[in-house]
């Protein structure tokens, strides 16, 4: 915290991260609320600001104590359709550096909410001057409500990575709809507003049957026979696309399908493939510490059917690439990659990898038959577009399932023709994968044609 000249906020400077403690306007007792400002790290036309209040309780979860946590939202929050230039935090002083357990039941949303009114002079003095309008008229700074379905959530452990820095395990319990569920969620402070990775938790029976006072006190075993990452039942649906050639195969004795899996996360993903659909299953990822987690709190397993390695991505399959064999390459490649910039909006894959080299080598370790599919978070259309070019400069095929979430699609790329992918058959494997996945994300494939695709 530091003292500030107020005319240090008249001018817009790109990604500056400002924090200071201001007096409570609301409360008689002192009490003093932390106050956060971020200009946009790009330079925008819009000269909107807005504010958002701090969800009592919360101060410590570093979606609202960092500086990565605090440009996240700014880069997701608009105005009237405009991108901020400026997002301000408002909220109670954090109890503590690090993030701590929650409950909503403690903490009623304006129970500790300065009235807005109250802090309208703080915000119009933390206004850059291009936020005024030229008849003179004073600017009215919004507040934005950030809402999501967290009501309560436990801290397991904080650790920290040699790749990814620190990360945090918690459980949660949801309310979504009016229905309560629990999920344990790995979540990394370089972008703490992005779930990593998720599975479904359900209370053991001894929590179940006792009135026990704190969240935190509840047992739970894990479910991992459901996929609630939204964008990973999409992904197994993709391998549908190759399942008249795995129904084949699966009629040889002691066939066993082979997927490689680059980005492991908690090993939702993995243990899937595995436990529901009888894959062997080579997984990599570059944090060793991010596979430890895995195996403690998230059920992954490295065991005769589940190989485990730490490498960077790109390098492992361009090594792979120069070494691997025909029987064994893998039937499904599949890629759950995001970009490691804090500084821009969450995107995947990252940039690195959308190379002509790096995606030829990815083909190059897939059997002929085989599929890629990959998880993709377009920053724009137009990346997008790019992405879908770039794909069929190399692979032979490819289709695109939408998650319906408004950010995530599903690309699937082939290294040969496939005829009829859409139109298999319902045999023993296809029919298991539309049991383990909803039917809707296999039935909504769709080819892209390369007549289609834009050249650039």
């Amino acid at each position: 915290m530091m003292s500030l000249n107020p005319s240090t906020f008249e001018t817009i400077v790109p990604s500056r991260y400002l924090t200071f403690s201001f007096p409570d306007p609301h409360r008689r007792r002192r009490r003093h609320l932390r106050v956060a400002v971020l200009d946009s790290p790009s330079a925008v036309i819009s000269a909107d600001v807005a504010a958002v209040w701090v969800p009592p309780g919360r101060e410590t979860d570093w979606i609202f104590s960092t500086f990565s946590g605090h440009l996240q939202l700014l880069l997701s929050s608009t105005t009237t359709n405009q991108p901020l230039s400026r997002l301000i935090l408002v909220g109670k002083t954090p109890s503590q550096p690090h993030p701590s357990s929650y409950n909503s039941d403690l903490h009623h949303p304006s129970s500790s909410a300065p009235p807005q009114q109250n802090l309208a002079p703080l915000l119009l003095a933390l206004s850059p001057k291009s936020a005024f309008l030229d008849n003179g008229e004073i600017p009215e700074i919004p507040f934005l409500i950030y809402e999501d379905d967290v009501v309560k959530s436990s801290v397991l452990e904080i650790c920290v990575g040699p790749c990814v820095g620190e990360m945090l395990v918690e459980n949660v319990e949801l309310e979504i709809d009016g229905v309560k569920e629990f999920r344990r969620r790995l979540r990394f402070k370089r972008m703490p507003n992005f779930v990593q990775s998720q599975i479904r938790i359900v209370p053991e029976s001894k929590s179940r049957f006792k009135n026990l006072p704190n969240f935190e006190d509840l047992y739970f075993e894990l479910d991992n026979g459901v996929l609630v990452q939204s964008y990973l039942s999409p992904m197994v649906g993709g391998i549908s696309v190759i399942s008249q050639f795995l129904e084949g195969q699966m009629k040889n004795i002691g066939f066993r399908p082979k997927a490689l899996c680059l980005g492991v996360g908690g090993g939702a993903l993995v243990g899937f493939l595995n436990a529901q659909l009888d894959f062997e299953v080579f997984g990599v990822d570059n944090d060793e510490v991010v596979i430890e987690i895995g195996k403690k709190y998230f059920g992954l397993e490295s065991n005769e059917f589940i190989h485990l390695f730490t490498d960077d991505a790109i390098k492992y399959v361009e090594t792979l690439a120069e070494n691997t064999i025909e029987g064994d390459k893998f039937h499904a490649v599949m890629v759950d990659l995001d970009s490691s910039d804090p500084t821009v909006s969450v995107c995947a894959p990252p940039m690195g990898f959308v190379r002509k080299s790096v995606l030829e080598a990815i083909r190059d370790v897939m059997h002929d038959e085989g599929v890629l599919v990959i998880n993709t978070i377009p920053s724009s259309k137009l990346d997008y577009e790019r992405l879908i070019c770039e794909f069929h400069g190399v692979f032979e095929e490819l289709y695109e399932i939408d998650t319906g979430n408004g950010d995530n699609f599903v690309l699937i790329a082939t290294k040969s023709k496939i005829e009829n992918a859409l139109e298999a058959n319902d045999g023993p494997f296809l029919s298991k994968l539309k049991s383990v996945v909803s039917r809707s994300y296999i039935d909504s494939i769709r080819k892209i044609s390369k007549k289609n695709t834009i050249a650039l």
